[in-house]
């Protein structure tokens, strides 16, 4: 048996060689792209990415999984795009939250993430041009929109390039014993994705939102009574015990990101595009926007209202369907319901996250 293991260990010691040099190759060819570009096109292209990764995924063999896949090869293109140029992507910090897990899973640890406190500051940052992208929650799969980030997106002129699908999976993190706390800190979201769980566990406890799920991480490490709904990262970088896993009251529960950047994302046939409008205050108004969508068979995959905070009863419609800006059919659409509305903007075509 045991030089049966030495020789597959030589075998692995192989593979990794070619592995390595192959890897290099990769990175070489990266830098001279680079150079070719010489700033004159975007070094993150999200429609690009998409492309290179759904060709890998279609022709693995296995063993290895799609999710392994595509851990593997983010963290390779991250490599090879710093070697181009090293992206700053802002995000609803401080480190750990489900943001930067969100921005880390997308862009890959070669990245420079700054951490920001309000989601204001966030689009800022990139506004700005003091960040190179925005990473924002937009929805969660149990609790909805995240009002604040459709709030900011009506005012900015970022662009939509992209979305990413975070499984979210709370825990309880302290440094005391559950039977002595005495306050629970997180963000709303999170309270609300593990109230039934709280109401159940810590019936008597106070509970107390804050800007982050990360920042409740870091009040719970000061106080000797306190707990916090955060995640593992959380608890390995402010060494927190986890007093409980998965809290969160759906098993199934997923948020969803938006990438927000100052380029356009280009087709790749598996897209969805954004927008935003007001209404005309007529009978049949919104009806005739949607019959648009429908009588071209285009498939609408979220639709939500917000109050425009500028006049009273009046509302801002947020839209995702499938299909590209570039597409002759969503082209027309939106031509089509322009004359419907009293005024609208598209945030941006982009690829369909899986």
């Amino acid at each position: 048996m045991d030089k049966n293991i030495e020789l597959l260990r030589k075998k692995i010691n192989s593979t990794d060689n070619q592995i390595l040099n192959l890897l290099n190759k990769r990175a070489e060819t990266a830098i001279k792209i680079g150079r070719l570009k010489q700033n004159s096109s975007a070094i993150y292209v999200p429609s690009r990415e998409a492309e290179v990764i759904g060709n890998i995924i279609k022709n693995n063999k296995g063993p290895l999984t799609k999710q392994d896949i595509t851990y593997i090869f983010k963290e390779i293109i991250s490599v090879c795009r710093a070697m181009e140029a090293n992206l700053k992507i802002a995000y609803l910090g401080p480190k750990a939250t489900f943001s930067y897990q969100a921005a880390l899973k997308q862009f890959g640890s070669k990245a420079d993430f700054i951490p920001l406190k309000r989601l204001s500051d966030v689009i800022e940052e990139v506004e700005k041009q003091r960040a190179d992208y925005a990473v924002v929650p937009i929805e969660n799969s149990n609790e909805g929109s995240v009002n604040t980030t459709l709030d900011e997106l009506v005012d900015t002129n970022l662009k939509v390039i992209n979305e990413i699908n975070l499984r979210i999976s709370h825990c309880l993190l302290s440094k005391a014993k559950l039977d002595n706390i005495k306050v629970v800190y997180s963000h709303p979201q999170a309270i609300a994705q593990c109230s039934g769980w709280l109401h159940k566990n810590l019936p008597q406890v106070e509970i107390f939102p804050v800007n982050s799920t990360a920042h409740a991480a870091q009040l719970a490490l000061k106080n000797n009574k306190a707990a916090a709904i955060s995640s593992e990262i959380a608890a390995k970088l402010y060494n927190l015990n986890i007093l409980a896993k998965s809290i969160e009251d759906s098993k199934d529960n997923w948020t969803r990101f938006f990438v927000l950047g100052n380029n356009s994302s280009a087709k790749t046939g598996k897209d969805k595009t954004s927008i935003i409008f007001t209404i005309k205050d007529k009978v049949s108004a919104l009806y005739n926007i949607l019959a648009e969508f429908s009588k071209r068979n285009i498939n609408l995959t979220k639709i939500e209202s917000r109050p425009t905070k500028k006049e009273v009863w009046q509302y801002v419609f947020f839209i995702d369907f499938q299909g590209h800006i570039n597409d002759k059919k969503i082209f027309n659409t939106l031509e089509n319901i322009k004359k419907h509305c009293i005024f609208l903007k598209i945030l941006g075509s982009y690829p369909k996250a899986d």
